[in-house]
């Protein structure tokens, strides 16, 4: 297995390792038909085994404090991405990947990354192994149908509201909830890189 830089000619082979990696999470239906772009530099890194991308990752990062991490001081990078393919776990690819990653990112001047997950115990499990404390959290909560009713409105006539998709950031979570409702804690965690 090798890790390298990602090329354009590995889009479909990323698309596809992200939506098998992203199936059995919590965020099963961010589904992308085509790789993101970033506005600012990132650090785009594959591992590959017998011409096929098994692991990835992707790091936006800025030039300037606080333009895309939410969090810290100094120049940080952000984790859009990081997956393995799921034929391929438990073989330290993700490990693999994070750490080309934060020597990429050593060099370039940040001094952390930050990243976001929901609540899948093995996800959180392996940021808190590889170092990252979590650090803040709020609520993604999914509604639809009835779930709606008095929760969101349209004053559009004749526009019915079929489902919605909301961040609650409140300290009472309880309210929210009904029994049949999606809810996901959404979880920041951030490492400090160590700069040799």
């Amino acid at each position: 297995m090798i890790i390298r830089a990602y090329k354009d000619s590995d889009e479909i082979g990323w698309l596809r390792c992200r939506v098998l990696s992203f199936l059995h999470t919590a965020y099963f239906d961010n589904v992308l038909n085509k790789k993101e772009s970033y506005e600012n530099p990132a650090i785009e890194l594959v591992a590959e085994l017998n011409g096929q991308i098994v692991g990835l990752i992707d790091v936006e990062y800025e030039k300037e404090e606080k333009t895309v991490c939410s969090r810290g001081e100094g120049l940080g990078g952000m984790i859009w991405h990081i997956a393995v393919h799921p034929d391929y776990y438990r073989q330290g690819i993700g490990e693999k990947l994070l750490h080309a990653a934060e020597k990429q990112a050593i060099n370039i001047g940040l001094n952390r990354f930050e990243a976001w997950t929901r609540d899948d115990p093995w996800v959180r499990n392996w940021y808190e192994k590889m170092l990252f404390l979590n650090v803040h959290s709020y609520y993604h909560i999914y509604l639809e149908g009835k779930e709606m009713k008095n929760k969101i409105q349209s004053n559009i006539p004749k526009l019915h509201l079929v489902n919605a998709f909301a961040h609650y950031v409140g300290d009472e979570m309880e309210q929210s909830k009904t029994s049949s409702q999606r809810i996901h804690e959404c979880v920041c965690y951030e490492k400090y890189l160590k700069i040799k």
